[in-house]
């Protein structure tokens, strides 16, 4: 029989960890719930920092976890005042009972993500969503704070970012405070179940893994008088400038990248890679079309990584595994958890030997389920270091195609290269970290003379 909560001796991390007990037996007794929780605060509330679409679904999967006890949106951030009311909006008709943001918690700056920690206690989550430019200094701001924080992919545009984040995530473990990051796929059953299998020999050896994500997609226009403004870089340059979110191949492709390394149980001591642009290319922006990798473990296997966007192409988006025994797909379209293993190594639907049971939820709502239970029963969960290695090896692949070298785990490790040495200083004046010339193209990776490590 659960005990009485004595709220004289308890702090509220304690008293969310006996709540969360209280709110599965809730889900039980149903009519009970409202007896059990009458007169007691044990909300976690949620500060979304980056009030765009990957920050608005993963509040939504957060306000989403079956019988988790109270959960609503508390406080929104962001630098743009018309994208925090839209969001908001939208969220509200959503959760209409679920979201409580009044005036005075909605801020805009970029000082808004302070204020937006500073409200939080002990328990609640900071939502870091922003472009991955300016992740490291929100997580680290709600961690020295002591916020749990979820953390949104990609974690830094370049390794002094991620090391950074590293030591962040060291004094997380200090502070007791649990930091989620959005490298979703590990908490996939489907996945789960094939990694045991894999665990258990029942593919063999693997010395090859495939990830690919080939498709279409946009160019950078030329951006005229706005090319060389921050703030407008900050915009049209989500994807397309290396400082502000990583570059297109980093940004989509670091969940398989994530999850070859999760099927090895390590992480790549070198990388390899070439790639190039169309011909005639009119694209502005920084990107490259085309990047192929290859990592190799220390055990000598590999993994071969591919990601390219070039219109009217064979489209590719899945893992797959080669073992000494057979062959198996690790993920599919949209990261579903499309797994099977093979009767040998030719991968078809009239070969599979295996599929595990269907996944109940997204990837994106498990992870939400596992960081809520942990924060509620006072469990510790920090995945900044496996985050932050995952990121490492996507740009230890983008280095490789970017420099026309090998590039090792160790030079990863040591390197503190920065695109942007001024990020707690941004303000909406700030110079813009990188120029276009008279023609509105941005600098371009040139193998032989470009530098990112």
């Amino acid at each position: 029989m659960t005990q009485p909560i004595n709220k004289s001796k308890v702090n509220r991390r304690q008293f969310l960890k006996q709540s969360g007990s209280l709110a599965a037996g809730a889900a039980v007794l149903g009519s009970l719930a409202p007896a059990v929780f009458a007169g007691q605060d044990n909300t976690i509330r949620l500060a979304l920092i980056g009030c765009g679409g990957r920050g608005t679904g993963a509040v939504g999967d957060a306000l989403s976890v079956p019988n988790s006890g109270p959960v609503k949106l508390y406080a929104m951030a962001d630098i743009y005042k018309d994208r925090l009311e839209s969001r908001h909006k939208a969220l509200q008709k959503r959760f209409p009972d679920k979201v409580d943001v009044n005036t005075d918690r909605k801020f805009i700056g970029f000082d808004a993500y302070r204020k937006a920690v500073d409200i939080l206690k002990p328990g609640d989550i900071a939502l870091c969503t922003t472009r991955a430019y300016i992740r490291p200094v929100h997580v680290e701001y709600a961690i020295r704070k002591g916020i749990n924080v979820f953390m949104e992919k990609p974690f830094a545009s370049d390794p002094g970012g991620l090391h950074r984040l590293l030591r962040a995530g060291k004094l997380a473990e200090k502070k007791n405070v649990n930091v989620l990051a959005g490298v979703q796929c590990r908490h996939s059953p489907a996945r789960q179940a094939l990694i045991e299998r894999i665990r258990d020999g029942a593919m063999g050896e693997i010395p090859l893994i495939r990830a690919n994500r080939l498709g279409g997609g946009g160019w950078l226009k030329n951006q005229g008088d706005n090319a060389n403004n921050m703030m407008s870089q900050l915009q049209f340059g989500r994807s397309h400038l290396f400082w502000v979110g990583s570059g297109h191949m980093v940004d989509n492709l670091i969940h398989q990248i994530d999850e070859c390394c999760w099927i090895k149980d390590a992480w790549p001591v070198s990388a390899v890679g070439l790639g190039g642009r169309v011909p005639r290319s009119k694209d502005c922006g920084q990107n490259i079309d085309v990047y192929s990798m290859e990592y190799t473990f220390a055990d000598g296997t590999k993994a071969f990584c591919g990601f390219r966007r070039i219109n009217k192409t064979r489209s590719d988006f899945a893992t797959y595994i080669h073992g000494t025994k057979c062959a198996a797909q690790f993920s599919g379209r949209t990261h579903a958890a499309t797994v099977h293993m093979f009767k040998n190594q030719r991968i078809d639907k009239a070969n599979i030997a295996w599929t595990p049971t269907k996944d109940a939820y997204s990837p994106w709502q498990y992870e939400w389920n596992v960081f809520i239970d942990s924060i509620r029963n006072d469990r510790p969960h920090n995945e900044v270091k496996r985050a932050v290695y995952s990121d490492l090896t996507s740009l230890m692949g983008r280095a490789a195609c970017h420099t026309g070298q090998t590039v090792t785990w160790d030079q990863m490790m040591k390197s503190n290269f920065q695109f942007c040495d001024y990020l707690d200083d941004l303000s909406f004046d700030s110079p813009a970290p990188v120029k276009a010339d008279e023609n509105g193209q941005f600098p371009v990776p040139i193998p032989g003379q470009w530098k990112e490590v």
